[in-house]
């Protein structure tokens, strides 16, 4: 890991096209702005660690989410008819 100080204004550069600006520091945190190539993914570590415990509680809770999906998703057309066509025939 590498450890810097840097003040407001001051930048970081990562590669070629990922660039760090402290903005400001504020009590205990930092703001920074980041500019980065559009292809770049830029997330909060805390965020994407929440999405994958949210995804493995999903997977590990079985096909029970897959039936509520599956009930709140209305008829098609064909479910709709009792006879099993198209409405008009």
């Amino acid at each position: 890991m590498l450890v810097l100080t840097r003040k407001p204004g001051e930048q970081i550069m990562i590669g070629d096209g990922i660039i760090i600006t402290v903005l400001e520091g504020k009590g205990d945190g930092v703001r920074l702005g980041i500019e980065a190539p559009r292809g770049v993914s830029i997330q909060r570590k805390e965020v994407i660690e929440a999405i994958a415990a949210a995804n493995m509680a999903a997977a590990a809770s079985g096909h029970a989410g897959e039936d509520i999906l599956k009930a709140l998703r209305p008829p098609s057309t064909a479910e709709a008819t009792p006879h099993g066509g198209t409405e008009g025939d």
